[in-house]
């Protein structure tokens, strides 16, 4: 490649193939959960990760989040597969929520990893009703305010 072809901004193809693969390198199961999990956090509708009682026990016990809660990942080579276990929020739909879900996961994991995501499957493990209470609560208190 000689200066002259930078100068005049002319693309220059490199024979040399560009290695992405991770030789020798690999990532643990706990990471790619993790990475998984604080993708799943940024979606809207989401209200939570659903967990299994040891996982709770832990989280109350070391006072710290886990960021994996309710994220099963299984790396084969470069291919890997994620089970999510979300609890949704009342009124969000939920295809369009779960389908939020995949591409952030995949996107994710493979953008930090390089690890190829052949499955994002979302379990819906409950709906979240408190935010619904709540709002009914909001709603006959300013009826019992305004018949007053």
């Amino acid at each position: 490649m000689s200066e002259e072809n930078q100068n005049q901004g002319e693309i220059v193809e490199l024979e040399e193939e560009i290695k992405t693969e991770n030789e020798g390198i690999q990532i643990s199961n706990d990471v790619v959960a993790v990475i998984a999990g604080v993708a799943v956090s940024e979606v809207a509708g989401v209200a939570g990760m659903a967990g299994g009682f040891a996982g709770g026990i832990t989280e109350v016990l070391s006072g710290k989040k886990n960021l994996a809660k309710g994220i099963k990942v299984e790396v084969d080579g470069t291919q890997a597969k994620i089970d999510v276990n979300i609890i949704v929020e009342y009124g969000s739909r939920i295809p369009d929520v779960a389908f939020e879900i995949q591409n952030r996961v995949k996107k994710a994991v493979e953008s930090m990893t390089g690890l190829k995501v052949e499955e994002v499957n979302v379990h819906v493990q409950g709906v979240n009703t408190d935010h619904a209470k709540e709002e009914k609560e909001e709603e006959t208190t300013e009826q019992n305010e305004s018949e007053e």
